[in-house]
């Protein structure tokens, strides 16, 4: 099983190459996804990167959690399992 990896604090002009290059020097890297808006297609500041060793996860975590990218520091940790968001309810009047 994979580890899921969130990374905020992510410059505006990142994008997945640059976050799969930044882990990479780390281990194996699935993933590396950027979070983009819809509407404007403008990153949303943040990502998340998978990768299969749970021990050069962890290192990737500990080494770069912190680290400045184009003079932003980001933040690196395990990520949150999303929660559920349910369906939409109705509304009662």
């Amino acid at each position: 099983m994979s580890t899921r990896i969130y990374v905020g604090g992510l410059p505006f002009s990142a994008n997945d190459q640059d976050l799969f290059t930044l882990f990479r020097s780390y281990g194996e890297v699935g993933e590396a996804t950027v979070a983009m808006d819809r509407a404007t297609g403008q990153s949303k500041g943040f990502g998340f990167v998978e990768m299969p060793d749970d021990e050069a996860a962890r290192n990737a975590i500990a080494k770069l959690n912190g680290y400045t990218l184009d003079n932003r520091s980001i933040r690196v940790d395990l990520a949150q399992p999303r929660a559920d968001r349910g369906a939409a309810r109705p509304q009662r009047w």
